[in-house]
């Protein structure tokens, strides 16, 4: 009898232990806005700290070959929620501001060239990674920066059961610190980090929803300017930068790359406090899903729209050894920290196989056991042979970028594959051939020694443009060549300086932000 007993206690068991198994995963998805790979301590830093991103890094695939599918923030996000490249959705530059439809026509910078028109809002024609996901039983949550279109365009109207946070806006109106100014969130008291209250949002909402699938996209507004931080740790960042040898070092702290003057250092002590408030945001994702007892059933997936802002913006940071950054059409600017976890799965170990934004939707419903959407996400292919320690077929990625960019982006357009990457130039035509698996830096143009290489890559390169209907810029006729090289001049001569003078000064001892520290916004006097 007590044989039997305990036989059928432990085929209950098994029961248990085989619909646990059978559970569908869970998908935490955290996107940084403006984070370059470099920034992360596990990629190499020694000025910033991420101990909770490097804790999903130690367990994730890590892609050394990761790229966003653009190096500006819209178009790389449509990426993400459609599977498809940019020019093809229609979103070639960030949405907002000055730009849009009548770009070329309002346009009054003195390029030699008038930006391609695009779209200011992503279709709801398109089926996005949540709407599918929502499709087949999960809970979908949103918190943070959208930036993919007006009202009626948010992420509610594109397949987001709850949305915390995200409208039309790339930048946070009221800042990092509460109160936000934001019609989509809550105002928490007077001095609350942004960051830290998305990852608390999101926090929340992995507790209350337990107990069924879910995908929770965690967006930050970080580490987007306006570069913010608190006194007490632009304090902490400050020291480290004077026990480091940072404040009176001799070397300049930036250099004129072509347009725009670039960071070479990263010691920027208001900024590396921004890094940490976001990292802390994570972790309070992180502890939630611990402490739910779901960390062993959710895939967390972690990346960057686009490369950091070393140049333009608030020049906060440096990418290198990768060429340029944020907005600019070098590695700096959209090669990316780009982290798959899987539990089970995978193990902390890297791949040199090239992936993208687009690749991110056919992975997640590789994963979740659900039908791939090949008409939807078709510039995307699953990385889920790669994550169990298998190989995909070589293949091209693209982008394409008719636009000036605001950190020094030139129109242009890029062809990857085997480590050969073709970077071809509207203005003029001109190419530029890099090897990045032998320079990553992008400093040796052989152009000159490929032209068979240059010539093929060109003709896929244009074959590709057509296919999706990328859209091109046309010339401007009030392009005006002495007042551009005259404004080169002065940047040469004298912007260079003044820019480091600027960031000299939040490294004194007496630095006070001017209007005061931020987290004093709002608070009585």
């Amino acid at each position: 009898m007590k044989s039997i007993l305990c036989l059928s206690v432990f085929i209950a068991a098994l029961a248990v232990t085989s619909v646990a198994q059978a559970a569908p995963p869970n998908f935490l998805f955290i996107l940084v806005d403006d984070l370059g790979r470099q920034d992360l301590s596990c990629e190499g830093s020694a000025f910033y700290e991420t101990p909770n991103i490097d804790s999903i890094a130690n367990k994730a695939m890590r892609f050394s070959n990761g790229y966003s599918a653009c190096q500006v923030c819209s178009p790389s996000r449509a990426a993400i929620q459609t599977g498809k490249y940019p020019a093809r959705v229609g979103i070639t530059d960030y949405i907002g501001g000055t730009t849009g439809r009548n770009q070329p026509d309002k346009w009054n910078r003195n390029t030699k060239m008038l930006p391609a028109r695009y779209k200011m809002e992503m279709d709801l024609n398109e089926i996005t990674i949540a709407e599918a996901m929502r499709e087949n039983g999960y809970k979908t949550f949103f918190a943070g920066k959208w930036h993919l279109g007006h009202e009626g365009h948010g992420p509610q109207d594109q397949g987001y059961d709850v949305n915390v946070g995200g409208n039309l806006t790339g930048s946070p109106r009221g800042g990092f610190f509460s109160p936000y100014n934001n019609p989509a969130l809550k105002d928490g008291p007077p001095g609350e980090e942004l960051p830290v209250r998305l990852g608390r949002e999101t926090a929340k909402f992995i507790t209350e929803h337990k107990d069924r699938p879910f995908f929770a996209m965690l967006s930050f507004y970080s580490v987007h300017a306006p570069i913010q931080c608190s006194e007490k740790r632009w304090k902490k960042y400050r020291a480290k930068a004077e026990r480091m040898g940072l404040i009176d070092r001799d070397a300049p702290r930036f250099r004129l790359d072509r347009l725009k003057e670039v960071r070479q250092v990263q010691d920027h002590p208001v900024y590396a406090g921004m890094m940490e408030a976001m990292d802390e945001g994570v972790g309070h994702a992180l502890k939630a899903l611990e402490e739910n007892g779901l960390a062993d059933n959710t895939v967390v997936i972690f990346t960057s729209d686009n490369g950091g802002v070393s140049s333009g913006d608030g020049f906060a940071t440096s990418a290198l050894p990768l060429r340029g950054g944020k907005g600019r059409q070098w590695e700096g600017g959209v090669r990316q920290p780009y982290y798959i976890k899987w539990p089970g799965v995978t193990h902390g170990t890297r791949t040199d196989i090239p992936a993208t934004g687009t690749d991110f939707y056919p992975t997640i419903l590789d994963i979740a056991g659900l039908p791939l959407l090949p008409k939807q996400h078709m510039d995307g292919i699953s990385l889920v042979p790669v994550l169990r320690g298998g190989s995909i077929a070589a293949r091209s990625l693209f982008w394409h970028y008719p636009h000036y960019g605001n950190q020094g982006g030139e129109p242009s357009a890029i062809h990857l594959r085997n480590d050969w990457k073709l970077i071809h130039y509207f203005e003029d035509g001109r190419n530029e051939l890099y090897h990045v698996g032998r320079d990553i830096g992008e400093q040796r143009n052989l152009y000159n020694k490929h032209p068979e290489r240059v010539e093929t890559m060109l003709k896929e390169l244009k074959a590709w443009q057509k296919s999706v209907g990328a859209v091109m810029p046309s010339e401007n006729p009030k392009w005006d060549a002495v007042a551009y090289e005259k404004s080169m001049k002065q940047l040469a001569e004298k912007g260079i300086v003044n820019r480091d003078k600027q960031h000299a000064n939040v490294l004194k001892a007496d630095f006070v932000p001017r209007g005061g520290w931020w987290e004093n916004k709002g608070k009585k006097k």
